[in-house]
């Protein structure tokens, strides 16, 4: 007997959706992705039985208007749980400590200089500036966990 069942499935179709990070206080962390680094809030789900919200965030893109979640591409999805943000000594493993592992994401602009001078408006805190190390075409800051945001110029924008 043959137990294996052939499937199809076309990978053509795989897109990617979104990463997802855990945060500690949903507020701050809405705050750093929409206003500081420019992201609309899609889409999100409060579970107060299981204690969760999640966050779905992304760029305006003219291909992807009117579309549902599931088929928007390049989304960050935050899941914060609930009672976390009451605890401040509580934090995440951004996978970028002693021990390593995780790396960022990554955020193109306009103009790299003008984006960091705006980023120091906002009191953002930077992991490496342009102008640290041999990279000079790049910066990362951290968002209110600590997790990494690689900025990088597109001068196709």
């Amino acid at each position: 007997m043959n137990f294996i069942r052939k499937m199809s499935t076309n990978v053509a179709k795989y897109r990617y959706n979104h990463t997802m990070y855990r945060i500690r206080d949903p507020k701050a962390s809405l705050k750093f992705y929409t206003e500081i680094l420019g992201m609309k809030l899609f889409d999100e789900h409060h579970s107060e039985e299981a204690k969760f919200s999640l966050y779905f965030l992304g760029y305006e893109d003219p291909a992807s208007d009117g579309l549902v979640r599931l088929a928007r591409q390049g989304l960050l999805e935050l899941t914060h749980n609930h009672g976390t943000e009451n605890d401040a000594s509580f934090a995440y493993n951004t996978g970028n400590g002693d021990q390593g592992g995780y790396g960022h994401i990554a955020i193109t602009v306009d103009d790299l200089t003008a984006a960091c001078a705006r980023f120091d408006k906002f009191g953002v805190k930077f992991v490496k500036r342009p102008e640290e190390g041999r990279m000079r075409h790049i910066a990362f800051i951290a968002d209110p966990d600590g997790y990494r945001v690689e900025i990088l110029e597109n001068p196709m924008v």
